[in-house]
């Protein structure tokens, strides 16, 4: 049984997924420590929208960390890359995508994981799902598993036996059974953002992998989603 004074780190980027996995470190009975990065991405928007869904949770606190990977590009999300649009199942199964960040979660890990220790924290959740992103590699459960080695091997609190724990709670879950869970944790699905492509007034373009997976998502959970898009 989970302390009720226990605190974790999440990562929350204003998305879905990791919406719903502060959530679900809230029902194990974590006071939530969030952490966010800004890295430079086209969809800054998420940055806001991860503000205020820390605040709908309740978080203990929220911290916002700059870090402009945009230095050195190689996305469609950092550099001037177009962004896929339109593309089926099939297509996006096939290869790496190119709004894969290189070394991303590796980067945003090791933050999480500065945090953790600053905080004692016993745990860092982070909304990995490898089904739905089965291209990239820093989603895979033996990447999660190397982290932790290093948690352990690289920090004060791994050495004197008190090793952070990552949790990627919605690793083996399909975009539908993400919805679902959301929506028995009383999610605000309609303060979150997916899109990689957003216009300049913040709306998603429907037409992205991310936009496609999550509207196929909540269509699939027979789920309303609140989110309004450029498309219908």
């Amino acid at each position: 049984m989970t302390h009720p004074q226990s605190k974790a780190v999440v990562l929350l980027s204003g998305g879905l997924d990791s919406t719903v996995t502060a959530a679900i470190a809230q029902q194990d009975g974590h006071r939530i420590h969030c952490v966010t990065i800004a890295y430079g991405q086209r969809h800054g928007v998420e940055v806001q929208r991860a503000q205020a869904v820390a605040a709908a949770l309740g978080a203990v606190g929220h911290v916002i960390v700059t870090v402009d990977l945009r230095a050195f590009g190689g996305s469609a999300l950092t550099a001037d890359v177009a962004v896929p649009k339109d593309r089926t199942q099939t297509e996006r199964a096939g290869e790496i995508p190119v709004t894969y960040v290189p070394a991303r979660n590796t980067i945003f890990l090791s933050l999480a994981l500065a945090y953790a220790e600053t905080l004692d924290a016993q745990a860092i959740y982070f909304g990995a799902n490898v089904l739905d992103y089965s291209g990239y590699p820093d989603c895979r459960p033996e990447f999660i598993r190397a982290f932790e080695t290093v948690a352990r091997l690289g920090t004060k609190m791994g050495i004197e036996g008190r090793a952070v724990e990552v949790r990627a709670p919605l690793l083996m879950l399909s975009k539908a059974e993400i919805v679902r869970r959301g929506q028995e944790l009383e999610v605000p699905f309609a303060l979150t953002h997916s899109c990689y492509d957003p216009g300049v007034d913040g709306v998603a373009c429907g037409r992205c992998d991310s936009c496609r997976i999550r509207r196929e998502g909540f269509r699939l959970a027979g789920v309303e989603d609140p989110v309004p898009y450029a498309i219908l």
